[in-house]
């Protein structure tokens, strides 16, 4: 019996994602790859320079490095990559499921970043640098329309992928359902708001907190805020225009601690 053409595309997709790689490079983000166990590595080249420096490393993952001549390194990265003589093909993360990940560590309500069609793998790198910084249980996304693991993204992460649960979500309005239903405050930033964020939290900081951010200029999507609970802005001290995504959420994070 022929498959129907549905479960032939889910088949397809399946594989595809299966055999998806991503080149890290940097020093930074590819000494923390290599000593994350949890991390798939398959190839791993470096300049004689690079091996010196991530010698430990190396050790550590028990992965045999390809030398490259600097003046033409051979691994398949963009010219304009700083990739400092050090460049590891892996598998992406698997980091589970929203509603196991999501539960925290159980010590303080943990607090979450969910972005909304933010497409630039400098400023996803950068919010995942926050969140960890900040103690954040996770960073979400959305499969499609959102930054995908990059070596770009890992390299502004510095260090941060390997650390910080970053998960990507089929369709962000149901994930925030389920968070809502897991006992989750959503809080969409918007600079409209009427209420400032730390007004929102006020006698609610020992409950999850999840904050929505959209992309810097559409910001959040109409579905996206009428599924948050309530809209909250940051304030200003000036007229001027408003933070970058990354920005505003290092200092959403800190506003929002427990």
């Amino acid at each position: 019996m022929k498959k129907p053409k549905w479960v032939v595309a889910k088949e397809q997709a399946k594989k595809a994602a299966g055999a998806e790689t991503v080149w890290l490079f940097g020093l930074h983000a590819v000494r923390d790859a290599l000593e994350n166990p949890a991390r798939e590595k398959l190839r791993l080249i470096v300049t004689q320079n690079a091996a010196d420096k991530l010698a430990s490393a190396i050790a550590t993952a028990g992965i045999e490095p390809e030398m490259s001549d600097p003046r033409r390194f051979s691994a398949p990265l963009d010219p304009q990559s700083v990739h400092q003589g050090a460049a590891l093909e892996v598998k992406p993360l698997n980091w589970g499921r929203l509603e196991d990940v999501c539960l925290g560590e159980g010590t303080t309500p943990p607090r979450l970043v969910l972005l909304d069609r933010v497409t630039d793998p400098h400023n996803v790198g950068a919010i995942l640098r926050s969140a960890e910084v900040f103690g954040a249980a996770a960073v979400i996304g959305t499969i499609h329309h959102s930054a995908p693991e990059t070596g770009a993204l890992a390299k502004t992460a510095s260090g941060a992928l390997e650390r910080q649960p970053y998960l990507r979500i089929r369709n962000l309005a149901d994930g925030m359902n389920k968070l809502r239903d897991m006992g989750y405050i959503l809080l969409g930033l918007d600079g409209e708001a009427d209420v400032e964020l730390e007004q929102a939290l006020e006698g609610r900081r020992d409950r999850p907190v999840a904050l929505v951010l959209g992309a810097e200029g559409p910001g959040l999507r109409p579905k996206t805020k009428d599924t948050c609970d309530q809209l909250v802005k940051i304030p200003f001290a000036r007229e001027f225009g408003s933070l970058n995504v990354s920005n505003a959420a290092a200092v959403a994070l800190y506003a929002a601690r427990g």
